[in-house]
């Protein structure tokens, strides 16, 4: 074979594919607008349809789906495509509000360590929990022995006293 049937093949290859992409991006396109049955009014789009222009649209690129002639605006099928993604990846589902809680084990040892050291302060056992590789404040101290000491009684009368 003569290089010129190579080249030539790598490029119908590529024309192929290019042309398959901007098929499939309207036969999509088809899809959703039969869905719609859109008559004078503006068309308007479920998430899902969204979704499905955005994954199509951006396999084609910005200048492909300008030439292509969209029932919207390549910059929004991509502006689709990012809020897509952004979606996907921003982490909100794992995400609780406040501060993340402290390991059951440290604060069952916290307890310990103040029950069989009367004499300590949050000081001294913070610098305890330190030697054995647990890092904890003042504060931490306070809420792990205070919080759960406390009756609701005491609860009552602490929240009636203010």
């Amino acid at each position: 074979m003569s290089l010129w049937r190579i080249v030539l093949v790598a490029l119908a290859g590529w024309l192929n594919r290019e042309q398959s992409k901007v098929i499939d991006y309207l036969q999509e396109e088809n899809r959703v607008l039969r869905e719609q049955q859109v008559g004078k009014r503006r068309a308007r789009f479920t998430n899902d349809q969204r979704r499905r222009l955005a994954v199509k649209g951006r396999a084609l690129g910005r200048r492909a789906l300008g030439k292509v002639g969209c029932i919207v605006t390549p910059d929004t099928i991509l502006r689709w495509y990012r809020e897509l993604i952004a979606k996907k990846y921003d982490g909100s589902k794992q995400r609780r509000p406040g501060r993340p809680r402290k390991p059951e084990e440290l604060r069952a040892l916290v307890v310990r360590m103040a029950r069989e050291n009367t004499s300590w302060g949050y000081t001294r056992i913070r610098d305890a929990m330190g030697n054995l590789g647990f890092s904890c404040g003042n504060i931490q101290l306070c809420q792990t022995l205070c919080l759960p000491l406390l009756s609701s009684r005491s609860l009552f009368l602490l929240s009636q006293s203010s």
